[in-house]
């Protein structure tokens, strides 16, 4: 048998022993959105680690897109400058228990995939590397959403239809929102007939996910002033547009970023804008 050859092992552990900065260069996998410059995973990290909140959209049956979010609550995790939690569009708040209890490890797997889909359509196993990395290194999750009836009754019957109890904290919710976000509303209504209702009850009900969600998150920060919260949700909540401007509304002090995946007739370089992220991830 032959024995490897000396000189690429040497330098395969010289480079793992340099520092970062003086490693190669990463091929460009992020594009920054504000100059239009291609960067390195590594390079966007510290901007996201010094950020209150990091939104990491996704497509959710999508598993290129789900290790794309594990990758970055990893980094984060590593890197150690801010505690980490993440918030999950996929759990509703009145099941946060579930997710409490998982992460203290009390909760066998299978018994915890039956909570998730109780909670979340989509299989387990899309996310499940994400939940036992969370579990393993004891890192708080989130659950950020309202129960679906409630969007269903907004989008029927309009957001004035909900009882004082059904509303919560919420604040009056109308469908007042840009031309940007406007056109997006208009094409999710056309996919989404089986709500019933009209457009503008169909536009509260999107309001009241993104709403419901912020005010989640602002509650979340305003007990741990000192975390990063990694959002998982899909493009169409996390984008400016989205959870973020709500959170703007609530909290202007809060700070975030927010990353998006790169979708080929939907999210690409010569259709986004600052106005609806700062980074598009372009490999997978």
């Amino acid at each position: 048998m032959k024995s490897a050859p000396v000189v690429p092992v040497l330098l395969a552990l010289c480079l793992s022993l340099l520092p970062a900065k003086a490693r190669p260069a990463e091929s460009p996998a992020v594009w920054r959105i504000s100059d239009g410059t291609r960067l390195g995973f590594h390079d966007i990290l510290e901007d996201l680690e010094n950020s209150s909140l990091v939104f990491v959209g996704e497509l959710h049956d999508r598993p290129e897109i789900h290790r794309m979010q594990l990758k970055i609550i990893e980094a984060l995790h590593r890197r150690g400058r801010r505690p980490l939690a993440v918030g999950l569009e996929m759990f509703r708040k009145e099941d946060q228990k579930a997710l409490d209890d998982w992460v203290a490890g009390k909760t066998p797997e299978e018994e915890f995939e039956k909570i998730y889909l109780r909670n979340w359509n989509f299989p387990w196993s899309l996310y499940r590397d994400i939940f036992v990395f969370a579990r393993d290194r004891g890192i708080p999750l989130v659950g950020l959403n309202v129960p679906p009836e409630i969007t269903r009754k907004v989008a029927r019957e309009g957001f004035a239809a909900l009882t004082e109890e059904e509303r919560g904290r919420l604040p009056m919710v109308t469908c007042r929102v840009d031309s940007a976000y406007m056109e997006f509303i208009r094409r999710a209504h056309g996919s989404h007939g089986h709500h019933g209702g009209d457009f503008e009850h169909f536009c509260e009900a999107q309001l009241v996910w993104d709403t419901a969600m912020a005010h989640r998150l602002v509650e979340l920060l305003e007990a741990r002033p000192d975390h990063t919260v990694v959002v998982l949700a899909g493009t169409g909540h996390a984008w400016k547009p989205g959870i973020p401007d709500q959170i703007r509304f609530l909290n202007e002090e809060l700070t975030y970023r927010v990353v998006l995946p790169a979708i080929q007739g939907r999210l690409e370089e010569e259709s986004v804008s600052p106005r609806d992220a700062d980074y598009l991830w372009l490999e997978f």
